[in-house]
């Protein structure tokens, strides 16, 4: 799927397309690129793992200074907020990607940051590049996003329920 070095002087690894099929191929970008009841299992491990060794922690330091109730409710919001961070880091791969796909114009550096390039993609590179990136990357781009913006309310709904309990 890589262009050829008459086309293209990008380097391999820089190539929009194939930056695209290492960061769908790697560890932590592949599992947002499952089905959705997968993407949602995976979700729910990670969150229950998250809150597990949080919750032991939490006990450990600081049972005898909040009731078992604040120290759940503690122990979610910390939980929701290490998922937020997971769903920012996959919006930031995601949208890097998208954004050297649909780019007419790419940056590429031949030896070092000191001679860096710019390549103007082919009609034919554009056309497909830009087809991977709405048809492929932007339901990623879209899933991330809105697990994001649930995180956000979730989180703020925990610390409107903490705040009362503190009353």
């Amino acid at each position: 799927m890589s262009i050829s070095k008459k086309i293209c002087p990008v380097p391999f690894d820089q190539q929009p397309l194939n930056e695209y099929f290492a960061l769908k191929a790697s560890c932590f970008f592949s599992w947002s690129t499952l089905s959705l009841d997968k993407y949602l299992i995976r979700l729910f491990i990670i969150f229950l793992f998250i809150f597990t060794v949080s919750f032991f922690l939490l006990i450990y330091t600081t049972l005898k200074t909040y009731g078992i109730l604040k120290l759940i409710i503690l122990n979610v919001s910390i939980a929701t907020f290490i998922v937020l961070l997971i769903f920012i880091r996959l919006y930031l791969g995601w949208s890097y990607i998208t954004k050297r796909l649909i780019s007419a114009t790419i940056f590429y550096e031949e030896s070092g940051w000191y001679d860096g390039q710019l390549w103007i993609k082919s009609p034919e590179a554009l056309i497909q590049d830009r087809l991977v990136a709405f048809y492929e990357v932007m339901p990623f781009l879209f899933r991330s996003k809105c697990g994001m913006i649930v995180s956000l309310i979730i989180l703020f709904f925990e610390k409107i329920l903490y705040s009362l309990l503190l009353i």
